[in-house]
């Protein structure tokens, strides 16, 4: 691989950082307002992101410092974030969707297959990315909290942005530093949103049965 350095290996812990901030926030927020099912697919979906990213930054650490290169770690990051953003999502749909409160552990059991293939599991993550936000942009939008909306938005397009430059990467040293601004950029956003709708109080915000929420 060409074009890692130091410097953009660290710089590639911020987005992951940003989504685990992000990830433990909504955690505290959600947490009585999910069955026990639900918050423990989103609190495990969080740490399997986590540790993804993680490994693709370690990876990416000791490969610039020239110490080894370690493709374990490299070839991780789609078979944890894969399923970990899509446990994420289905832990969302079982706050929002009564119908699926009793049903969200056993929706998740597909969500772990093994493939030689890295695209099922980026299709995972698009899918539990796009799910999330769009989630979160329809709380936001229940509270009246319309900069998280957008901020949701935007993480959500970003996240796009990552889909294209993952299709057209070249691998070059420019080629990196865009992928990672742009990852920061949606991360930062979905961690905006998300602090947005702390400071509304969402903690103490009230789920109807129908999904509908009351103060």
């Amino acid at each position: 691989m060409n074009g890692i350095t130091v410097p953009m290996a660290i710089v590639d812990f911020i987005p992951v950082v940003l989504f685990f901030a992000a990830a433990v926030l909504l955690q505290r927020d959600l947490y009585n307002k999910m069955v026990k099912g639900a918050y423990a697919l989103l609190a495990t979906g969080s740490v399997m992101v986590l540790i993804g990213g993680l490994f693709k930054a370690g990876w990416k650490i000791l490969y610039a410092l020239s110490i080894c290169d370690y493709p374990l770690l490299e070839n991780s990051f789609f078979p944890m974030q894969g399923p970990g953003f899509l446990l994420v999502f289905l832990a969302l749909v079982g706050m929002f969707t009564p119908w699926n409160r009793g049903r969200t552990v056993t929706m998740s059991v597909a969500a772990v297959p093994v493939y030689t293939s890295s695209m099922p599991f980026v299709i995972m993550q698009t899918v539990g990315c796009a799910g999330a936000q769009w989630s979160l942009f329809a709380l936001s939008l229940k509270m009246r909290q319309r900069l998280a909306a957008v901020m949701y938005v935007i993480s959500f397009w970003f996240m796009l942005g990552m889909g294209y430059l993952s299709a057209t990467f070249d691998d070059s040293s420019s080629m990196h530093w865009m992928a990672q601004c742009v990852n920061i950029v949606s991360q930062g956003s979905f961690l905006w949103g998300t602090v947005l709708l702390h400071r509304a109080g969402l903690a103490d915000w009230k789920f109807e049965r129908a999904g509908s929420a009351v103060r």
